[in-house]
Formats: structure tokens, sequence, C-alpha cells
């Protein structure tokens, strides 16, 4: 009888292949976010490249009319939107609008795990765009929105390996959350740099997913830093895979002060986390 592989081992094989092929990216919403990085497009190359997937369009629209991005007056195309928002908005409603879907499974103790790591995710991108206009940043608002969605983006990967590694029957392991948590913090960080490298995501995109728990870690990275501290303020108010930690203060931390932000402005932060809730995508 051949002996079952260890679990680590049977991630790293899963991990060794094609990291493109993992089912965590909608390959219209990275194209999107490769041509912006390109700096050369025009409005139409947009548009035309959303219209690829057409229940994408759909969603794009739903996220443009969410109580969290609209306007007076409803956006009726993607045109409308592109005019309105600008461009790198409507890329990262691409990103949000087709995330959502990767993010479940048919096993109770994983899909569980996915689900509060959406809300994470979101919860993270809210504020870290929120911080970057509050500390002057304005013109890093939409990066720092996508920095923040994506920064997890190793830890989904870990969960949909050990999806498959379950669906497989590879293991007879016990997926108890404290196993997958350790998991999760010893690989997530590595997994996602890489992940985001082989799918040519911008470099400011992958230092977030290899950094932002680093001890060391450049404090000139605006949005490294931003989403490191939205990070942190999610982590205090139970708003991630764990549970919630009061002890936490935002203001002594490091990054309060590289932005300039003050006791209150940090308050008012974990008051836009908790109600991070008003982009509707489904």
């Amino acid at each position: 009888m051949t002996a079952e592989k260890p679990l680590v081992r049977l991630i790293q094989e899963h991990l060794g292949g094609n990291l493109q092929e993992l089912p965590v990216f909608n390959s219209v919403a990275v194209k999107l976010q490769q041509l912006l990085s390109s700096r050369s497009f025009e409005i139409d190359d947009i548009i035309e490249l959303i219209s690829e997937d057409q229940s994408l369009s759909g969603r794009v629209l739903k996220v443009a009319n969410s109580s969290y991005y609209a306007g007076l007056t409803k956006i009726a195309t993607i045109k409308d939107a592109i005019i309105r928002l600008g461009a790198q908005e409507i890329a990262n409603m691409a990103m949000l609008a087709s995330q959502f879907e990767f993010y479940n499974s048919s096993n109770d103790t994983l899909n569980r795990m996915m689900q509060s790591l959406w809300g994470h995710s979101l919860a993270c991108a809210v504020g870290a765009k929120w911080l970057t206009r509050k500390a002057g940043y304005a013109g890093m608002a939409a990066e720092s929105f996508m920095g923040g969605l994506m920064h997890d983006i190793g830890s989904l990967a870990l969960l949909k390996v050990l999806d498959d590694i379950l669906k497989n029957n590879e293991t007879s392991v016990h997926f108890s959350d404290q196993l997958i948590g350790e998991i999760i913090e010893a690989m997530h960080e590595e997994v996602g740099y890489n992940l985001m490298t082989s799918w040519n995501f911008p470099d400011f995109y992958c230092d977030i997913a290899r950094n932002h728990h680093a001890a060391e870690f450049d404090h000139s990275n605006i949005l490294l830093v931003a989403v490191r501290l939205s990070n942190m303020a999610c982590k205090k108010l139970g708003r991630s895979l764990h549970p919630s930690d009061p002890s936490l203060s935002l203001f002594a931390a490091p990054e309060a002060h590289y932005l300039g932000l003050k006791e209150v402005a940090l308050a008012e932060l974990e008051i836009i986390i908790e109600d991070a809730d008003g982009i509707s995508i489904q």
C-alpha cells in the first residue's frame, strides 16, 4: 500500500504547476489591470475587453450603481462608467465583480473560511482606499483599493488547493480551522506574490501581496503602508479569518505615523471598515 504524502508536500505539488490554472482570477479582469499598467490605451480598448464577458459587463454596471459608487444619475453603459469614474476604477470594479464567484467551496469549513476571507479582502480594500485619501494621496486611491482587495490572494489560492486535495481524496487529514490557519499564516504571502507575478500584475501589487505582514518593509511605499494599516484595523475589528483583537492600537502602529494620521482619523477608519458593505456584486 502506498504511503500517504504529507499535506505540505501535497500543497507544494499543487503549487508547482502553472499557477495561472488556479481558479482565483477572471482573465478579462486581469487583462484590464495589465492594459492600464501599460499606460497606452483608449476608452474603446477597455469597452471591447469588458465586452468579451457579457456577464462581467452586467456585474460591473451593478457595482457602478451600488451605494458605494453611485451618483445621482444611474450609469447605463460601460462607457458612461468610464467617463464618470475613470478607467482604473472600472478595472477595479471588473476585478471586484469577478472575484466573489471564486470564494466558495462545497466543503463547509473551507467555504466558511472563503466567505470570511472575501469579507476581509473587501473591508481591507475599502479601508485602504479611504486611508490614502485621508492621508493626502487621493491619486493613489484606486490602486490602494485594488491592493487591499488582492493582498490576501495567496490565502484564497491555498484554500483552493486544499479544496482540490479534498475533492481528489489525496489525504485523510482533517482540515480543522487551526490547521488551515497555520497553513495560511506560513505560506500565503509567498504564494500570493508568486501567483500575482505569474499573472504579470504590476510590481506594486505583487509587493503588497508579499509584504503586508513583513517585519521589515518599505516605509515610503504608501500603497503598502495603507494596506497594512487597513489590514490591522480589520484584524482589530474581527473582519478577518481570526476573532477580533480589541487590544490592537492602530495609533501605536508605525504605519499610522508614516501616513500622518491622528487618533480621530483612525477611529473613523474603524467605522469605515465596519460599514464596508455598500458594494453590491451579487
